[in-house]
């Protein structure tokens, strides 16, 4: 029936498309009458990308004021830091470093004298009067030479040396670096005494440390200019008191690695009278002989008998030899004079280290003096005497320094003192003092080459002695020569390597003696 309703549409009227529905909004119209009121200035809206460039821009600002400012910070902390630390450093250095020597004890046996002297006034520290840069050079100086310089141990030119530029020789870094601040340090020091605001010794320490450091150098030209310092010294001492005759004992060393002769005896002449207690030396005593008393003051010993050590070796290695020999001779005599008590336990720290360095300055001369009798033909068995006192003696100075006893623990019946190490410190009596620490460092050094010496030379008259057991012993002199000179083998069967202080010259002629003994041991063995 559907099918014949839809029929009965005439197909000539138009359709319509279904209704779709339509959602109509409506303004809903208000009854007042008033305008609306308008929006604020400060709430109305910004556009969209103005807004979001300012939030940026403000975001930018504001995150470099912020790393400036913990930059600022950071920057002020760590110049705060450094300045505290190069500061306190330097007032360390002031008040320890440089510190006065307070033991009476000391003070006694003179070994404040004698102690490296940075400063002209008794009260330690360095002079008021030198002012900020000058007492800064003087406590940078003390510290690159006791302290180092880093990971630069050498620089290639100097500049120490006044009126011939830089040289080309390298020499050590802390050595450069502390003479250029001390050379600050005086000229500053120069300008306060003219003024007459300084200590009056101010200038004269100063002088006579660079002249030390420039010294050390080893060079010609370094030697020059430490000549010329130590004048200049000289000069303002007045060629009085034993201060100056240490300065003349300085000098008549250097005249002699420089090759003046002649000069070197007057100044070792100079440096005995004054010893002695003459007020104006001369150089009419040349050459100089050996006093018939020793003096009383302690330093004036020490003094005394590095002059004649001095004058021992220039005649020994000049051709001298009756010179050599008489004088020998009677220094020996000399210091056998000197009273000393019956052990070194019972003598103070400084008392037993003076008689120390007496005795260590008494076996370079029985070394001296057994050369020179060898040379002069006299029988080994008189020289091997004398080494053999000269060994011993080194040995003890070593010993009673390191604080060891003479007998090996593990062979207490041996008679055989042990070598102790290179590495071996003082006793902390001398290390605690300002004054015997340096003394006392160097004595040790000089010992231990001083035994080597010795038992080298021993060794090589015992090898040409011609008796059946000639290589045995002479193998137990070298090595015992070796232990002295050296370090122990770290692995069986390696070769040990010169200690502190020994020369490489030195330790590469014991090696060869030692080899050559040894190997004359097993040849027969072997066959």
């Amino acid at each position: 029936m559907l099918s014949t309703t839809r029929r009965r549409i005439s197909v000539g009227l138009p359709r319509r498309p279904p209704p779709t529905a339509r959602l109509f909004l409506r303004r809903h119209v208000s009854n007042d009458s008033r305008p609306p009121t308008p929006l604020p200035r400060e709430a109305a809206p910004e556009p969209y990308l103005s807004d979001s460039f300012a939030t940026h821009t403000m975001f930018t600002i504001d995150l470099f004021k912020r790393f400036l400012k913990f930059t600022a910070i950071g920057m002020f902390t760590v110049a705060f830091t450094t300045l505290t630390v190069f500061e306190g450093a330097h007032m360390y250095v002031e008040h320890v470093g440089l510190a006065a020597e307070t033991d009476e004890e000391t003070k006694k046996w003179e070994w404040d004298l004698e102690a490296e002297r940075w400063t002209g006034s008794p009260k330690g520290g360095t002079d008021s009067a030198l002012g900020f840069s000058g007492k800064h050079a003087v406590r940078s100086a003390w510290m690159v030479m006791n302290w180092g310089t880093g990971s630069s141990t050498s620089v290639v030119g100097s500049k120490a040396f006044s009126g011939q530029g830089a040289t080309l020789a390298p020499v050590q870094a802390s050595l450069e670096y502390a003479q250029e601040f001390l050379r600050i340090a005086t000229e500053i020091a120069e300008q306060a005494s003219a003024k007459g605001k300084s200590h009056p010794m101010t200038l004269t320490a100063l002088l006579a440390r660079r002249a030390d450091v420039v010294e050390r150098m080893g060079t010609r030209n370094a030697l020059d200019e430490a000549r010329s310092e130590y004048e200049r010294v000289w000069a303002n001492l007045g060629a009085q008191g034993v201060q100056a005759a240490r300065i003349a004992l300085k000098l008549g060393d250097l005249n002699r690695r420089l090759g003046d002769t002649e000069d070197a005896l007057s100044w070792w002449a100079r440096s005995i009278q004054l010893t002695g207690g003459q007020d104006k030396p001369t150089t009419s005593d040349v050459p100089p002989t050996v006093p018939e008393s020793i003096p009383s003051s302690p330093m004036a010993q020490r003094t005394l008998v590095s002059s004649l050590v001095s004058l021992s070796a220039y005649y020994a290695t000049t051709g001298q030899l009756r010179q050599a020999q008489a004088l020998e001779e009677s220094s020996l005599t000399l210091l056998r004079a000197l009273p000393s008590p019956q052990s070194f336990d019972s003598a103070t720290p400084p008392q037993a280290l003076h008689l120390l360095y007496v005795l260590h300055r008494s076996s370079i001369l029985s070394i001296h003096l057994a050369e020179v009798l060898y040379a002069l033909r006299t029988k080994p068995a008189t020289s091997v005497e004398w080494l053999s006192r000269a060994a011993e003696s080194s040995e003890r100075v070593a010993l009673s320094l390191s604080g060891l006893p003479p007998t090996h623990p593990d062979a207490p019946g041996s008679k055989i003192p042990h070598p102790p190490a290179s590495e071996t410190p003082l006793v902390p009596a001398y290390t605690k003092s300002p004054s015997m620490s340096g003394p006392a460092k160097a004595l040790l050094r000089d010992a231990r080459r001083t035994a080597a010496e010795a038992w080298n030379l021993i060794g090589v008259l015992t090898e040409g002695s011609g008796s059946p057991d000639a290589h045995t012993k002479a193998l137990e002199c070298f090595e015992r020569a070796l232990g002295w000179a050296g370090v122990g083998r770290d692995k069986a069967g390696e070769i040990g390597k010169p200690g502190e202080g020994t020369l490489e010259t030195d330790w590469k002629v014991f090696w060869s003696n030692y080899v050559r003994a040894r190997e004359a041991v097993r040849g027969p063995v072997q066959k």
